[in-house]
């Protein structure tokens, strides 16, 4: 596989760390295909990685997987959707937990990391690969807007700007009548420390942009119903809470009691 530049390099993040996280910790998540993938990874892919890194970036799997789950069980056929998805693992994780439900999973993302997607995982049942820019919108004709929806955009925001997420947000409402979106996003302080992170890993061109301080505040923005507002830790933190190190530890509760990572979920109409 070959590596890739600027924002899109930063797809091996999210899958290091739930390659390591699988290894370390598997009482609190494990990723089986992630494991397989290693064989895939470039040289000194995750130079500057560290177990506080690979706890945040897996905490927001480890929630959002339970929402995406409760969600396909809720309805007898719905679509579930990963924009941005990058090396997404979640088809493979969580499709054995929906029983008698009619899933249709949906990864969308540009050109080159789609076709990455089709060496790796190669065609699955109920599961559409969709090439393109997500802002752009044009993947949504690819998709029944008739089922309930649920779009699911995890580590992408943070690297464009406000008013572009807003624009694409309201577009996402209007395409899909009965959907929902859930999402990462980190304070504007928790930025300072993410963006440290990003260049320790040779993703300089990767700056993050966005964060959100006030979650129904920005749903207001957005004209949309704030559903839930999760943190990442409290479960890890009570799980691991003797297994991890001190300077983990100290962080994930810093960022526990700042909100600096939040979950959110939105109703779009």
């Amino acid at each position: 596989m070959n590596k890739f530049d600027g924002v899109a390099n930063t797809l091996f993040v999210p899958l290091v760390a739930r390659i390591n996280i699988s290894k370390k910790f598997p009482e609190y998540f494990m990723d089986e295909k992630a494991l397989e993938l290693e064989k895939y990874l470039p040289q000194g892919v995750d130079k500057g990685s560290s177990e506080y890194s690979n706890m945040a970036s897996v905490a927001r799997y480890y929630n959002m997987d339970k929402t995406v789950i409760a969600f396909a069980k809720s309805y007898a056929e719905s679509n579930i959707v990963y924009l941005g998805a990058g090396l997404e693992t979640a088809y493979d994780r969580l499709s054995d937990k929906i029983e008698n439900r009619t899933v249709h999973w949906y990864e969308t993302d540009l050109p080159e990391v789609i076709e990455a997607r089709k060496k790796v995982f190669g065609q699955r049942k109920n599961e559409t690969l969709i090439a393109g820019d997500m802002f752009k919108l044009e993947w949504v004709k690819e998709i029944d807007n008739s089922l309930p929806t649920l779009l699911i955009v995890s580590g992408v925001f943070q690297y464009f700007h406000e008013e572009e997420i807003i624009a694409f947000i309201k577009g996402c409402g209007k395409a899909f009548p009965k959907g929902e979106m859930l999402f990462d996003a980190t304070s504007e302080s928790g930025l300072k420390f993410t963006n440290w992170f990003i260049k320790r890993t040779g993703n300089a061109s990767a700056i993050m942009y966005f964060g959100i301080n006030d979650s129904k505040e920005f749903a207001n923005k957005c004209s949309m119903e704030l559903l839930e507002e999760k943190t990442f830790f409290p479960e890890a933190l009570k799980m691991l809470g003797k297994k991890l190190s001190f300077v983990t530890k100290v962080s994930m509760k810093v960022a526990e009691k700042k909100k600096q990572v939040i979950i959110l979920r939105l109703k779009l109409n």
